[in-house]
């Protein structure tokens, strides 16, 4: 165990297997205390990628939405969203839906928008009975390790999301675009660069190609930055992949991903994908009323299986439109 200290004289203790921490006695002004400390949190996020504050006894919405934006500023409403949540306003949300005994496999939010969330934030209302940790993994490493022939074709090529709007799995076209009007929904499409076409039953399906890679606006350093292994449908419980084939066909599944040429993904590389990221996954267990803050650019972050309660708010922050990439094809009806 080692500690950090920047110029604050805040204490970080860093574990090779947990995201750093930093321990803090309860202040009487929790939202004063982000506004006194907010340089020297996001300094150690710039350093390690993530940070956990515990001692912070977070407990209500307003109060968590006060804190985030001490910390971040502006919290960003959330669009294209490929499951529902349940909104606090003002860009503060609940965790995504998503059953407690399956766990979120590690991806970068959002990462298949055009404008990305920099930062994530989360804070812990209700700590589960067991499980349940966002975990962490420092993407320049996933990168270094990942095989080379893999990562030189997804470089090359980017990579391309599919997804099926239906009103049974996943975000509804409200909750992805804001509106169910079509003129809105083909419009946003068009100005946000993804293809796509309405099928003869009046549900909506779309394609969306994005940069794999990606260098981080701060350092410069390339990351492995998608949701490739998350949204492919090869990382889905095998009974559940087996079922949405069986409801909607293998070009309807609500969401999926493919390489940047439309070629298919094969089970074995999403199997290497998610192996890498186990072999740098950090994690350690939510307490009640604790604090993280995820550079959604440089650190990939996941959801474990739980049992129990578990109440964990979230709210994205700071725009950044990965210009580093490969030009994505222009919206069009098809």
């Amino acid at each position: 165990m080692s500690f950090s200290s920047p110029a604050s004289l805040l204490e970080v203790e860093l574990r090779p297997d947990r995201p750093p921490v930093l321990h803090v006695e309860q202040p009487l002004d929790v939202t004063g205390w982000a506004a006194q400390y907010r340089e020297a949190v996001r300094a150690q996020v710039a350093e390690h990628g993530a940070l956990l504050v515990r001692g912070l006894g977070l407990r209500e919405p307003d109060q968590v939405r006060a804190v985030f934006t001490a910390l971040a500023g502006e919290l960003l409403a959330e669009r294209e969203a490929f499951a529902p949540r349940t909104s606090y306003g003002a860009g503060l949300y609940s965790s995504t839906a998503w059953p407690d005994n399956q766990p979120m496999c590690m991806h970068h939010e959002l990462s298949y928008v055009q404008r990305v969330p920099g930062l994530m934030l989360f804070a812990c209302l209700t700590a589960p009975a067991q499980g349940g940790a966002t975990a962490v993994a420092d993407a320049e490493e996933v990168l270094r390790a990942l095989p080379a022939e893999l990562t030189e074709r997804f470089e090359r090529e980017g990579w391309l999301l599919t997804r099926s709007y239906n009103d049974e799995i996943g975000a509804s076209l409200s909750e992805s675009f804001g509106s169910e009007d079509r003129e809105t929904v083909e419009n946003y499409c068009r100005a946000h660069a993804i293809d796509f076409e309405w099928q003869p039953d009046g549900s909506l399906r779309t394609r969306q190609r994005r940069s794999a890679i990606v260098r981080h606006p701060a350092t410069g350093r390339r990351c492995w930055f998608n949701q490739v292994a998350f949204l492919n449908e090869w990382t889905l419980a095998p009974e559940v992949r087996e079922y949405l084939v069986d409801e909607y066909g293998p070009d309807g599944l609500p969401f999926n991903t493919r390489y940047g040429d439309g070629g298919p993904i094969d089970e074995d590389v999403v199997r290497t994908l998610n192996a890498t990221y186990e072999d740098h996954t950090r994690r350690t267990p939510w307490q009640d009323g604790d604090l993280m803050l995820v550079d959604n650019i440089r650190t990939a972050h996941s959801r474990e299986a739980f049992t129990g309660q578990r109440q964990v708010l979230v709210a994205m922050a700071e725009p950044w439109h990965p210009a580093d990439g490969r030009p994505s094809p222009k919206g069009s009806r098809r």
